[in-house]
This record gives structure tokens, C-alpha cells and sequence, in this order.
């Protein structure tokens, strides 16, 4: 039987835009099942990032309800969804949202101390998260000390370090050429079929598109399309 790590149902998300609704999101019925690599895909303003942000916990539908590894996160209070966040859920950000003052391992490092690892634990578990993504000699640099494709590299050390259920990656080839691109996409396919991490990547980059193993669509906040790759 399949293994349901993501289930939304009839989920809805409008904005007041000085006092004229926007519809980001109509009625999205979706699932991800484990070791799927997803791509939501879809022009500017189709809904494909605030899809993934109202799974991800870092934003709420207007109605509708989300699952994630079988927890209803749309009934929970913003204390236990800041928990689910950090011990389920993995994060990449166009924007990398590294700390600029800590090195790559303490960048790592970070989100295993707020989860309450001992600091050899979590200096072991973040060196070899940046080892097993080739970043072992980078470990004591800053962000700024390190080109955009390395920073992203450390972004996503961070993001599976604790083992997370699910990785959501948001643009990440945005601020990347097209050479450090194609690293970062094997790089999540290695992840993907070696590791069995789940991945949903929000997207407008047919490069992205073309290594997630299945590909939904969205327009106006509505999916039109969701296919397995060929």
C-alpha cells in the first residue's frame, strides 16, 4: 500500500489586496506518495509557491485541509506546526536564508540545536551532511566565502540533516547558472533515488522540470495538468 506523506483536500487560499480578493489557490486536491520527486510547475502567480508554502506549514489555507505524514497541520495550533516544521519538514530557499555570520557547519548545525541535540551529536550529524554533498573541506567558511551553487549545497545539508519526511525546495535554481544548476539537480535526484528522500520543488525552470519524476501543473490556482515523466 502506498505510503501518503502529503494529502490536501479542497484547500483554498485568498488574499485581501486592499479590499479585493485574490484567489491564489481554488479547490487544490493533491497527494505525494513516499520517494516521489514532484515538480509543481506553472507560470508567475499560478499558485505553485503558495501550494508549497500552505503544505510546508509556512502559511495557512483559507479552507481545506493538509496532511503531512498523516498529522493534520491545518488543525494545528502555530506552536505545534513551528514543531512539525522543524522535525519533518526540510526547507530550500531560492534565497538560501543562510546565517551570514555562522560557518557552513554551525549553518548546519543550527536547526539540530533547536531540536535539542547534544552539541557532538549534532557536530557530527551536520560534518557529515556536508560531506556526503562534497562540502567537507568548505566547513568553516561563512556564506560569504562561498559561491551561490556552494551556498545552496549547504542549504540543502541543513535541510536533511534531521532526517526530515519531507524536502520542499522552492525556485532553487533561481539565483544559479546554468552549469551549478544541472550539479544541484543531480545532486536532488541522487537524494531522491539513494536516499529515498521525498521531494516537492515548486518551479518554473523547465531544467527542474525535467529531473522530477512526476509534474504537476498549475494555473490560476487550479492544477491542469499532473503526468509522470516519460
Amino acid at each position: 500500500m502506498a505510503d501518503t506523506v502529503v494529502r490536501v483536500s479542497g484547500v483554498t487560499r485568498v488574499y485581501d489586496d486592499d479590499a479585493v480578493p485574490v484567489h491564489a489557490l481554488r479547490g487544490v486536491n493533491f497527494e505525494l506518495e513516499r520517494g516521489e520527486f514532484v515538480s509543481l510547475a506553472g507560470p508567475s502567480g499560478s499558485g505553485k509557491s503558495t501550494l508549497l508554502h500552505v503544505i510546508g506549514g509556512l502559511d495557512r489555507p483559507t479552507t481545506g485541509t493538509i496532511h503531512v505524514a498523516e498529522q493534520e497541520i491545518t488543525a494545528m495550533s502555530e506552536s505545534e506546526l513551528s514543531d512539525m516544521r522543524l522535525r519533518s519538514i526540510g526547507f530550500v530557499f531560492q534565497a538560501y536564508n543562510l546565517i551570514p555570520v555562522l560557518s557552513a557547519r554551525e549553518n548546519v548545525e543550527f536547526i539540530l540545536q533547536l531540536q535539542g541535540v547534544g552539541s557532538a551529536e549534532r557536530a557530527e550529524r551536520a560534518v557529515e551532511a556536508l560531506r556526503s554533498l562534497g562540502l567537507a573541506d568548505l566547513a568553516d567558511r561563512r556564506p560569504g566565502e562561498m559561491s551561490g551553487g556552494q551556498q545552496q549545497r549547504v542549504a540543502i545539508a541543513r535541510a536533511i540533516v534531521t532526517n526530515p519526511v519531507l524536502l520542499l525546495a522552492d525556485e532553487p535554481s533561481a539565483n544559479l547558472d546554468t552549469g551549478t544548476t544541472e550539479e544541484l539537480l543531480q545532486l536532488l535526484k541522487s537524494l531522491n533515488e539513494n536516499k529515498g528522500v521525498t521531494i516537492l520543488t515548486a518551479t518554473h525552470d523547465p531544467m527542474v522540470m525535467g529531473y522530477a519524476r512526476r509534474r504537476v501543473g498549475l494555473r490560476d490556482g487550479e492544477i491542469v495538468a499532473d503526468e509522470e515523466a516519460e
